[in-house]
């Protein structure tokens, strides 16, 4: 008699696994804002940190490194450690939409849109 509604109930449990990952999704746009990473060159003379999103938050320089001879390597250090942070960025958001992708019984490593 009520052959047909567990299609229905089917497509309400989907809507709410999409409304719960819309909800988790929306709350990690915020905790990447607020997670940090650090990059580091030249053995932790240059450090630079960042946001799990990417934004360069502080740039630390160990005075050491200032010469007017070495401007080109001071440069490469700096990029250098700019970079590593940007990667770790990259890394720690891949493993924080890893996490919420197993929590809703997908795949870790399914690219979820960030």
């Amino acid at each position: 008699m009520l052959k047909g509604l567990g299609g229905m109930a089917d497509m309400a449990k989907m809507m709410k696994a999409a409304q719960d990952m819309q909800t988790k999704m929306a709350q990690l746009q915020d905790d990447l804002k607020s997670i940090k990473v650090t990059g580091e060159s030249g053995a932790g003379l240059v450090k630079a940190t960042a946001t799990a999103k990417g934004e360069l938050t502080a740039l630390d320089i160990d005075p050491s490194i200032f010469n007017s001879d070495d401007k080109e390597v001071v440069e490469d250090l700096i990029l250098a450690a700019i970079k590593d942070a940007q990667g770790k960025a990259e890394e720690r958001a891949r493993d924080e939409m890893g996490r919420i992708a197993e929590s809703m019984g997908l795949p870790r490593d399914m690219n979820l849109p960030l």
